[in-house]
């Protein structure tokens, strides 16, 4: 089953992390103009069209049309590839994995 959990949140956009039985597999940015919906979808470099397609009716169903107003239209930009990682300016906290995060020079 295919989830998800937002990273962040603005009067006009949403981010997501998006998961499928516990693991990663791709992220979500949505951007709501008026009726019509934009989104940038990244996942895995091995996803094929199938999955595209599966991961795209999910943040459909899930996210999109439950919001107001109900969309007239849903874009979306696919990036295949594989993560580098979360940069940031602020100093690690202990509690952060420090893998996945690193600081911006």
């Amino acid at each position: 089953m295919i989830t998800f959990e937002r990273e962040c949140r603005t009067p006009h956009s949403e981010s997501y992390t998006i998961f499928e039985d516990g693991s990663i597999v791709g992220r979500v940015d949505l951007h709501y103009q008026g009726t019509n919906v934009y989104a940038t979808l990244c996942t895995t470099a091995d996803a094929d069209e199938e999955r595209i397609q599966q991961l795209i009716d999910a943040t459909d169903e899930q996210l999109v049309m439950t919001a107001d107003p109900y969309r007239e239209d849903f874009i979306v930009t696919v990036w295949r590839g594989s993560p580098a990682g979360v940069y940031s300016d602020n100093e690690l906290d202990d509690d952060e994995d420090e893998d996945d995060t690193f600081r911006l020079n």
